[in-house]
C-alpha cells in the first residue's frame, strides 16, 4: 500500500493543456493571446507609404547625386586630359627648342667651318652668320606683316643669282682688269698700281650720280630730302667702285659673293615691302574678331526686335 497524494492520471489521447482543472503556475492554454505567437508578415512590419513630397525629395536627391557623380567624373577626366595636354605641350616645346638650337648650330658651324677651311679666316664665318640671321629675321618680319611667301622665295633666288655673278666677277678680278685697261687707254698720269682704284671710284661715283639724280627727280620730298638721296647715291657708287677695284682672288671673291647674296636678299625684301606698302586694314583683320563681333551685333538686334515693348531698352 502506497502512501502520499495520488496525482491524477492524464487521460491517454487527450491534450494536457485542455484540462480545465489544471492549476500549474506555468500553465497557459494554447489559445491564450498572450502566449500564442503571431507569424510576422512577409515583409516584416509594414510602414506607411511615403507621401508625394517625400517621393519628390528622394527623386531630387537621386538626381543631384547622379549629376554630381557625372560632374566628378568629368572633372577627373578633364584633369587627366589637361595633364596629357601639358605633357605633350612640354615635349613639343622641348622638340622645337632643340630644332631651333640645331638650326642655329648648323648655320653658325657651317659659316665658321667655311670661313676657316674655304675662305681662310673665321671672320668670314662670323660675318656670314650675322647676315644670315639678319636675313632670316627680316624674312620673318616681312611674312608677319602679310607678305606672300612667294615674294620672299623669289627674293632669295634673285639674291643667289646676284651672289653667283658677284663671285665670278670678283673671283676673276674682272673689274680691276677693266679699270686698269681704261686707265692705260686714256693715258692717265697716275701710278699704274693706283689706276684701277681711281677709275673705279670715278666710274662708281658717276653711276651713283645718275641713279641718285633719277631717284631725286621721282621723289615728292622737299629739296633737302632730294639732296640727301643724290649725295647718298654718289657715295654708295664710289664705295662700290673702290671695293670692286681691289684684286681679291678666287678665295676671297667667293666669301664676298656669299656676303653679297645675303645682303641682296635683305635689300630686295625691304624694297618689296616699300613698294607694296603695309595694308593696315588687312593686318588688323587678321588680329580682330570681326565676324564674331558682327554676328553678336546681329543677334542682339534680332532679340531687340522680338522683345515686348519696354523690355531690354
Amino acid at each position: 500500500m502506497r502512501c502520499g497524494t495520488a496525482r491524477p492520471r492524464a487521460i491517454i489521447g487527450t491534450d494536457p493543456s485542455s484540462d480545465p482543472n489544471r492549476t500549474d503556475p506555468e500553465y497557459r492554454p494554447l489559445d491564450d493571446p498572450k502566449t500564442t505567437p503571431h507569424p510576422p508578415g512577409p515583409g516584416g512590419a509594414r510602414k506607411p507609404p511615403p507621401n508625394l513630397r517625400a517621393q519628390i525629395g528622394a527623386t531630387r536627391a537621386a538626381l543631384q547625386g547622379l549629376v554630381l557623380a557625372h560632374i566628378d567624373l568629368a572633372k577627373a577626366e578633364l584633369s587627366a586630359v589637361l595633364g596629357e595636354i601639358a605633357r605633350a605641350a612640354l615635349l613639343a616645346a622641348i622638340a622645337i627648342v632643340v630644332i631651333v638650337l640645331a638650326a642655329l648650330l648648323a648655320i653658325l658651324g657651317t659659316s665658321l667651318f667655311l670661313g676657316e677651311w674655304l675662305f681662310g679666316s673665321l671672320g668670314w664665318g662670323v660675318l656670314h652668320g650675322v647676315v644670315a640671321f639678319i636675313g632670316i629675321a627680316v624674312a620673318a618680319a616681312v611674312l608677319a606683316l602679310g607678305a606672300q611667301i612667294g615674294r620672299v622665295g623669289r627674293a632669295l633666288l634673285l639674291a643667289i643669282v646676284v651672289g653667283l655673278l658677284a663671285g665670278v666677277i670678283l673671283g676673276l678680278d674682272l673689274p680691276n682688269r677693266l679699270y686698269a685697261a681704261v686707265g692705260e687707254s686714256v693715258g692717265m698720269a697716275v701710278d699704274p698700281a693706283l689706276r684701277p682704284l681711281v677709275i673705279g671710284v670715278t666710274v662708281g661715283g658717276s653711276v651713283g650720280f645718275v641713279v641718285g639724280l633719277g631717284v631725286a627727280v621721282s621723289m615728292t620730298a622737299h629739296a633737302g630730302g632730294r639732296f640727301v638721296a643724290l649725295a647718298g647715291s654718289i657715295v654708295a657708287g664710289s664705295l662700290v667702285g673702290a671695293f670692286s677695284a681691289i684684286t681679291y682672288g678666287p678665295q676671297v671673291g667667293a666669301a664676298l659673293a656669299i656676303t653679297v647674296a645675303w645682303l641682296t636678299w635683305i635689300a630686295v625684301m625691304g624694297v618689296n615691302v616699300a613698294r607694296a606698302g603695309i595694308d593696315i586694314d588687312a593686318l588688323r583683320a587678321r588680329f580682330y574678331p570681326t565676324q564674331t563681333i558682327e554676328t553678336s551685333k546681329e543677334t542682339v538686334e534680332w532679340l531687340k526686335k522680338r522683345m515686348p515693348p519696354g523690355i531690354g531698352s
